[in-house]
């Protein structure tokens, strides 16, 4: 809410977020990966939370796929 309000006012907000709640109600995502550290860095995905969700590369989309239809989030290995 806090940061809608921000950017109802005008301003931009960035986020690091890892918590799907977040990331399903954002304006744009962007997805680096495909894993951390070394494995990582890679621009997977981005665009709306919607259009991350359809990208199969991304193990962000697959659980914001569930997140966005209202499924409980569980491993998906």
């Amino acid at each position: 809410e806090v940061l809608h309000r921000l950017v109802d006012g005008g301003n931009s907000v960035i986020v690091i977020e890892h918590n799907l709640d977040v990331i399903k109600t954002a304006d744009w995502v962007i997805d680096l990966g495909p894993d951390g550290g070394n494995r990582g860095g890679e621009l997977i995905a981005e665009g709306t939370p919607e259009q991350v969700a359809k990208v199969k590369a991304s193990h962000t989309g697959r659980y914001l796929a569930l997140a966005l239809r209202g499924e409980p989030i569980r491993s998906l290995e």
